[in-house]
């Protein structure tokens, strides 16, 4: 079954919490290197299990045998029924484990759990992508489903920022989008390089030029907590409606069925309520910085 982004539960691919809980075996097909810390790691189900189905936006749980479990998002092609890819960066014992499998290699996977980028909500309307640095990895599948229903939409417009020109996630696809596909791709880096002819700037500074009409619009954001909370207010300023702003939060998730309380946020759990939130529904909590 499935969720929707107002936090109805769902154990995506499974059973019961149970069954939730039991890895399934995956084999490593590619692992790439997408910048100095950064790689995307492809993987397809073995031993005969069936590859469940996902919503973009939704996440997996990676297990790494004799290492450890971490949740990370899907960043593949929705249309890619065969396989998952997920894109990190090595920041830990886990994802640098996850970094080093070759191929043929295997590791356990659980999921996919949560909610989902509205993807269908949104249809009829302008969409804007606001991606900072990694965040870009869970709105890639979103971009890719916008792209293949491209005449359901208007104005598709991705704003994208990164620390420095060598950190900026997925090239190729950016030029290819822009290009290929009409989607309107705005980037800004943080800090320059004597080769950079591009903005220089946070994020939130494209925002006042974008192509889009906020009184029928829809926005999905996804990066660090501090950006989201600048974009949410540019995009507030603007006049896009509380309701049709979705956050991808995901923080602190252990177990991803909302037994372990780790990733409790107020009322609800990131992991089984989210991640993708309505910025209406944690408009509350949101603005508190201490949670």
């Amino acid at each position: 079954m499935n969720k929707a982004p107002d936090g109805i539960s769902i154990l995506a691919g499974h059973e019961s919490a149970g069954d939730a809980m039991t890895p399934n075996p995956y084999r490593i097909r590619r692992v790439a290197k997408d910048t100095h810390d950064t790689f995307t790691i492809e993987i397809e189900p073995a031993n005969g299990f069936q590859n469940p189905s996902y919503h973009p936006g939704q996440f997996n749980m990676l297990y790494v045998f004799g290492t450890g479990e971490i949740p990370i998002s899907i960043s593949g092609d929705p249309g890619e029924s065969d396989r998952f890819s997920h894109t990190t960066r090595v920041a830990g014992t886990v994802t640098r484990a996850l970094h080093n499998l070759k191929r043929g290699e295997m590791l356990g996977v659980r999921g996919p759990f949560g909610s989902h980028w509205p993807i269908e909500q949104a249809r009829g309307k302008d969409v804007v992508l606001v991606a900072g640095g990694i965040g870009l990895a869970p709105l890639r599948p979103a971009l890719l489903q916008l792209i293949c229903e491209r005449d359901r939409y208007r104005q598709i417009v991705l704003l994208y920022g990164a620390r420095t020109p060598q950190d900026i996630l997925y090239l190729k696809d950016l030029e290819k989008w822009k290009t290929r596909y009409g989607i309107d791709v705005y980037i800004t880096v943080d800090r320059s390089t004597k080769d950079w002819r591009g903005h220089v700037g946070v994020v939130t500074t494209l925002l006042s030029g974008a192509p889009f009409d906020s009184s029928q619009a829809m926005a999905f954001v996804c990066g660090p907590e501090i950006m989201m909370r600048f974009t949410v207010m540019a995009l507030l300023k603007r006049g896009m409606p509380s309701e049709k702003i979705f956050l991808s939060l995901e923080r602190n998730m252990k177990c991803a069925v909302g037994f372990c309380g780790h990733c409790q946020y107020g009322p609800a759990f990131i992991c089984k309520d989210g991640p993708v939130f309505s910025y209406e529904r944690i408009a509350w909590l949101f603005s508190k910085r201490e949670i």
